[in-house]
Formats: C-alpha cells, sequence, structure tokens
C-alpha cells in the first residue's frame, strides 16, 4: 500500500469548489491528500459520447456514407445537410485556372480553400477538410475553367448536435 500526504493548497481546493459545486467546497476536518499507490485510469469518454471507435477510424469512409463530387468549369454543392463533415480530396489545375472550396449562407460566402494556375503550370493539391455546416449553410465547389477540377468525397462524421455518425 502507499504512503498518504495531507495537501495543504487554497489554489487546489479553490479549484475543487470551481470544477465540483456540488460537493460545496470543503468543510471542517476535511483536506486534500494524495497516495503514492498507482490507481489504473479507464477512460470511457468514446463509449460515453456514443461511439466505440477511435476517433480516426470514426471518420473513415465506407460504401454507403461516402458521397462523391466532380465540379468542372461550374459551382455545385458539395454539402447542404447540417452537421460536421469530412471533405477529401484533389484538386486538378492545368493552365491559368482556378478553383474554390466555399461555406455561404446564401448572402455572405467564406473561401475555406483556393487554388490557382498560371500559364504552363500543372498540378494537383490534396484536399482534406472537416467543416461544420450550420441550418440554411452549404459548402460549394468552384471550377473556373475547363482546365480546372475539384474531384471530392463527403462524409457526414457527426450530426449538428456533435452526435458521432459511424461509417
Amino acid at each position: 500500500m502507499g504512503q498518504e500526504f495531507q495537501i495543504k493548497s487554497a489554489n487546489l481546493e479553490a479549484k475543487i469548489r470551481e470544477l465540483l459545486p456540488s460537493q460545496g467546497g470543503f468543510g471542517a476536518g476535511v483536506d486534500l491528500s494524495a497516495s503514492t499507490q498507482i490507481i489504473p485510469i479507464v477512460d470511457l469518454t468514446e463509449s460515453a459520447e456514443g461511439s466505440n471507435l477511435r476517433s480516426d477510424l470514426q471518420r473513415a469512409f465506407s460504401l454507403d456514407t461516402a458521397t462523391t463530387f466532380a465540379v468542372n468549369n461550374s459551382t455545385g454543392t458539395i454539402i447542404s445537410n447540417t452537421g460536421y463533415f469530412r471533405i477529401l480530396g484533389t484538386c486538378f489545375i492545368n493552365g491559368s485556372g482556378a478553383s474554390s472550396i466555399s461555406l455561404t449562407d446564401g448572402v455572405t460566402t467564406k473561401t475555406l480553400l483556393s487554388f490557382a494556375g498560371g500559364t504552363g503550370f500543372t498540378d494537383n493539391y490534396p484536399v482534406d477538410l472537416t467543416v461544420f455546416v450550420d441550418a440554411g449553410h452549404s459548402v460549394t465547389g468552384t471550377s473556373s475553367s475547363t482546365s480546372t477540377s475539384l474531384t471530392l468525397v463527403s462524409r457526414q462524421i457527426a450530426t449538428i448536435d456533435g452526435i458521432l455518425v459511424n461509417p
């Protein structure tokens, strides 16, 4: 068995009163203590949040959850549902075209990613975004010419309330 130590710290006591108001602070004869005994801690956060998958696995794509998009010489809506989404793909530019991915409410537009080329320019750019789409908002992709394109896949990873959506 480990050794027990009394801890006298006004800062620690104040923090406990702040974090645990239902405990009513410290009454007479109650002290903080520490021990040299090792006690294992089991983190049940993922299960309590409704997911038993690690967060990296929870963001995986599946045949049923993946939605693909291709935008070439136009503007297209990538996501119009509410929630948290992952967008993965590439932007191809050959020449002086440009492409972008934006978040809009129909009045205000904010560009999340923008790619531009130039004469004699050819390149592929990776796209990996996690976005929150509120009610009335959408994510759009724009390609300014036939020499630029966005090839994307999206998947909802959580509802608007933050409830995880497994693949």
